[in-house]
């Protein structure tokens, strides 16, 4: 009787003690994640994935990796992430090209993917002020400076981070709205933009703030305008382009983190819920504001709404302005 009891007990020690095991052995994460960024290393993208990485990690328990995947216009690393398996350990952290990229290119094979079907919003993690400098020689330091040079037969130029970005799609929106050319020179991403408007290569720069923060606080490059919806609450006092007469010119840039489709909703759920914790540190919203961007959050129906609110408006846009790769 005892020998029995005995055993009954061992085996029901044993088998809770595996059912235990079981359960840590599917608890997300057991292994390390990948955050693929579909840009070169340094940039403010790059930064903020690796800011938010090191948070998870920590978050987590399990490391959390940056892994640089650029080409073609962020394609190749978003068409890279939406072919992996949909387990939660490789996710993508992009900014809007995303959305519009894939309207002004014939993708490569292996770069496509379907904007709206093809990954699993986690979370809406930042809107980010793009913004007009110009190189002080020129005179420009405000909208009204551009058009005046541009209906004046200045022959005006402007470098945007590549074909279908916001930046590009913004100037073009301003060029036609005040009537003016400016030529597009288009750049693998922002930071070769800024040494060439400083040498007058160019006479401007659609970009982010974090690669021309110092140089605007120096005077070396004006800051005319962000092409935003509204004014940033991280850099006040700097009107919109809408603001300075050319209202139906709006558009901003967003951040957001994902994963292929088909990813378990639990999974989906732990990040999302780690992420707003994340946004919500006083250190983090001081890191973004270095780059000009301000936390977003919330459920992750806010990013596929903005995702598909951008796919279906700005299709529309740039079939209007004839905007392409080429």
């Amino acid at each position: 009787m005892r020998l029995t009891r005995r055993l009954l007990l061992t085996s029901a020690i044993a088998s809770a003690a595996l059912l235990s095991t079981g359960l840590q052995a599917d608890a997300y994460p057991d292994q390390p994640v990948t955050i693929v960024v579909s840009y070169p290393p340094g940039a403010d993208t790059d930064a903020m994935a690796r800011l938010f990485a090191d948070k998870l990690t920590e978050r987590l328990g399990q490391p959390v990796v940056v892994e640089n995947r650029p080409g073609a216009g962020g394609t190749i690393g978003n068409g890279t992430v939406a072919r992996t398996e949909a387990d939660g350990y490789t996710l993508l952290y992009t900014p809007n090209p995303f959305t519009t990229a894939p309207l002004v290119m014939d993708l490569p094979e292996g770069a496509s993917y379907d904007v709206l079907e093809g990954f699993d919003p986690i979370i809406l993690a930042a809107h980010q002020a793009v913004l007009v400098v110009a190189n002080p020689e020129t005179g420009i330091e405000t909208i009204d400076d551009l058009v005046t040079q541009a209906h004046n037969g200045q022959n005006l130029s402007y470098g945007s981070p590549g074909a279908g970005s916001p930046m590009h799609i913004a100037a073009e929106w301003l060029n036609r709205e005040a009537e003016i050319e400016a030529l597009h020179i288009p750049y693998r991403g922002v930071s070769p933009i800024v040494p060439d408007v400083l040498a007058g290569h160019i006479d401007l720069g659609y970009v982010t703030y974090g690669p021309v923060a110092q140089l605007i606080e120096s005077g070396r490059l004006n800051l005319v305008a962000i092409t935003d919806p509204q004014r940033s609450p991280v850099l006040e006092g700097i009107p919109t382009i809408a603001e300075q007469g050319y209202d139906a010119v709006r558009l901003g840039a967003w951040h957001g983190l994902m994963a292929p489709s088909g990813t378990p909703e639990e999974v989906i759920e732990t990040l999302n819920a780690q992420m707003n914790a994340i946004l919500e540190m006083p250190e983090v919203i001081e890191q973004m504001a270095q780059f000009g961007a301000v936390p977003a959050g919330g459920e992750p129906e806010a990013l596929a709404e903005i995702n598909a609110d951008d796919y279906a408006r700005l299709s529309a846009i740039i079939e209007e302005l004839g905007i392409t790769a080429d």
